[in-house]
């Protein structure tokens, strides 16, 4: 699994002009699902997710993790992270997950962090969706797993 992290001071997202989720302070997180991914991993970039220390201590040095500062946490999917863009000009999704299994993992991954954090908001597996972020920093991680 792939997680594309941005620290936000806000971030939402809307699906035909409705917000479906939205958090302040935090991260945003665009999820990817590749071939042979399994809850093991979600559980993996959960976990990670949570600890990694990307937010200011108080001397503005990198040290506190989403849980230490507890901030929001917006998850959403994002099925062009498994592009293959190594050739040509037309990305490649052939290391993609399936999308019944994408969306499996992907909800997976949503019940399991909203039963370890607070708050927790989510994109829609499949929508169209709009997304707006004002990046902290700006502090943007390619997470994999």
């Amino acid at each position: 699994m792939i997680g594309l992290v941005q620290r936000v001071s806000e971030a939402r997202v809307e699906v035909n002009g409705v917000c479906v989720g939205a958090i302040d302070s935090g991260m945003l997180v665009l999820v990817g699902v590749e071939r042979g991914d399994v809850k093991s991993g979600a559980d993996r970039l959960l976990q990670r997710l949570l600890g990694y220390r990307i937010f200011a201590d108080a001397e503005g040095r990198m040290n506190l993790s989403l849980k230490g500062v507890n901030g929001g946490l917006l998850l959403v999917p994002q099925f062009t992270l498994a592009a293959d863009t190594r050739k040509g000009t037309r990305p490649g999704f052939s290391s993609a997950a399936s999308p019944d299994l994408g969306r499996e993992l992907f909800e997976y991954l949503c019940e399991q962090a909203r039963n370890t954090h607070r708050p927790v908001e989510f994109g829609v597996f499949g929508a169209d969706m709009q997304v707006t972020l004002t990046n902290d920093g700006p502090v943007t991680f390619w997470l994999q797993v």
